[in-house]
This record gives C-alpha cells, structure tokens and sequence, in this order.
C-alpha cells in the first residue's frame, strides 16, 4: 500500500479532517463513474464532502482491503463503516482509483456503493437488471 493511502487511512479513522485534505492536490478531480452528476474539481469540496461525513458519521471507520500500485495510479479496495447520527447503519465497499503526483493526490475514481440491507439473491438481481429470471442450472 503506498504511503499516500496508508496516511489517508490514518487520517479517516482519526476523523482528522486536515491531514486527509492536505494529501489532495488543490485542484483534485474526483469522479464516480456509475454516478457521473457526483463528479466534482478541488480539495475545497472534498474537505465540505468529508465534514459532513464525519459529523453525519462520529463512528467512521474506514479499512482497506487490498491496494495495489501501478505506476503512478493506486488501486485499493476499501470498506467504510459506522453509525449515522440518525441511528441508522453506514456501510459502503468497493475501489477507489486514486492518481498520485509528488505525494498529492491529484483525481479519483471511485466505485463506492451502500451494502445492500435486503436480501437479495442473484436470481432476483438478474430478473431487476434483466427483466427475466435466469433458468435453473
């Protein structure tokens, strides 16, 4: 894991809004993909983004699965975690893209999504984005 990653981890869990923003570049651009209206340019809005995610969620906790360097882009897989203050339960997984120049974080892609809280099964998954049940095997 590169050491960008392994201090922005640190900084999640201490909820320590001013390290994690000082390891983005000022001009920093995220993007998410499967939810391209959440795209955005500059620390300024990340540091709004994640203050109210910490007072929305005083139990953040972040972990990360697996990161994997390449070149100058580091992939990693997280799980985000916590209790909102509402009571309800904060879950998100998945890949975060993050491109690294001179220890800053320049732009991210991320593919963060909420855990399902229905059971769900595949068979139900298939027929939501199909319109058809797959056959039994």
């Amino acid at each position: 894991m590169s050491e960008v990653i392994q201090r922005l981890l640190a900084a999640m869990n201490d909820q320590d809004l001013e390290s994690a923003a000082a390891l983005f570049n000022q001009s920093y651009r995220s993007v998410q993909p499967a939810h391209p209206a959440r795209a955005f340019v500059g620390r300024a809005q990340m540091h709004a983004n994640w203050a109210a995610m910490f007072a929305g969620i005083p139990d953040f906790h972040a972990e990360v699965v697996r990161s994997v360097d390449d070149g100058n882009a580091t992939w990693s897989e997280w799980t985000w975690a916590g209790t909102r203050t509402d009571g309800q339960p904060f879950d998100m997984r998945g890949v975060t893209i993050f491109e690294i120049e001179d220890g800053l974080i320049t732009a991210g892609r991320l593919f963060m999504e909420e855990t399902e809280r229905e059971d769900v099964g595949i068979a139900e998954a298939v027929q939501t984005l199909s319109g058809r049940l797959p056959e039994n095997p």
